[in-house]
């Protein structure tokens, strides 16, 4: 089985990958970059629209993709919109030490929410700071998302097929063998993770000029228990965080509902509402070119 989805991925045509789509599981493509984040942003601002008094609403982001984030402070100061109500989750923050760093930390992803949306709003219009949720105390992190209902979870795909830092489990006791099941993957909430050296390689590639000891061996990450509570999903993918083989592996997976926890992205199949967002330009082949 395993041989036939990876023959399968490799052989996927971009016609039969938006035949792939059924329901509960959308695929979208973009012909330009410009078009991919500014449907991103408008994420943000759909789901911060919505916000009430009486329902609070909020987005839980990435880093990795972040061209998004100094749209949403530009939509937001353009079209003027109040953030008194909404919510926003940060997704991860690296952790030394046992703790999570703090902003003064170069790779705080905290830091990057800041600087290139949420400090660049407007005073009058940004959103209160009780309302801003990032996973540096894990318990009060936790307890956030019952503040407000979360509309939309965004997130990209890394090279270990994660989403946020749920990389695949080590093969250890009990899994030594085979991977957890995904009821028991599923089980998982906030939580600080060792991460996969394959994480690391490609966080210092994307983000640190290639230098893999600055970056921390452990995050704190937000897990499937808020994945679940989020309406929808959605997974943003322009072709510079995983491969070409890679985004077709985990649509596949998620189109034919085949969960699988060594390939954390996959256990999307079984949420009810996710969203699979491709630049055309960014998906690339998986036939043999050598370099």
């Amino acid at each position: 089985m395993r041989l036939l989805i990876v023959e399968d991925s490799k052989t996927l045509r971009e016609s039969l990958r938006t035949g792939l789509a059924r329901e509960g599981f959308a695929v979208k493509f973009y012909d330009t970059l410009e078009d991919f984040y500014l449907a991103e942003a408008l994420e943000y601002i759909a789901a911060w629209r919505a916000a009430s008094t009486d329902d609070p609403t909020g987005i839980c982001g990435p880093i990795g993709p972040t061209e998004q984030l100094p749209l949403v402070a530009r939509l937001v100061n353009e079209l003027e919109l109040d953030l008194r109500h909404a919510h926003f989750w940060g997704m991860d923050e690296w952790v030394l030490d046992g703790r999570p760093v703090d902003e003064s930390f170069p790779l705080s992803f905290k830091r990057a929410d800041m600087e290139l949306c949420f400090n660049r709003i407007r005073p009058e219009l940004r959103m209160p700071a009780e309302n801003l949720h990032f996973p540096t105390v894990l318990e009060a992190y936790r307890a956030s998302w019952d503040r407000a209902r979360c509309l939309v979870m965004q997130g990209g795909q890394g090279e270990v097929k994660h989403w946020a830092f749920n990389d695949p489990p080590r093969r250890q006791p009990p899994h030594v063998d085979a991977p957890p099941s995904p009821e028991e993957y599923r089980k998982l909430a906030t939580r600080i993770v060792d991460l996969h050296p394959m994480t690391l390689i490609q966080n210092a590639r994307t983000s640190g000029g290639g230098v893999v000891s600055n970056v921390p061996t452990q995050a704190a990450t937000v897990g499937p228990v808020e994945t679940w509570r989020s309406e929808k999903v959605s997974i943003w993918q322009a072709g510079s965080h995983d491969n070409p083989f890679g985004m077709r592996l985990t649509t596949l997976m998620i189109a034919k509902r085949l969960p699988d926890a060594s390939v954390p992205m996959s256990l999307l199949a079984d949420h009810p509402n996710v969203q699979f967002n491709f630049y055309r330009g960014g998906l690339g082949t998986c036939t043999v070119e050598m370099h």
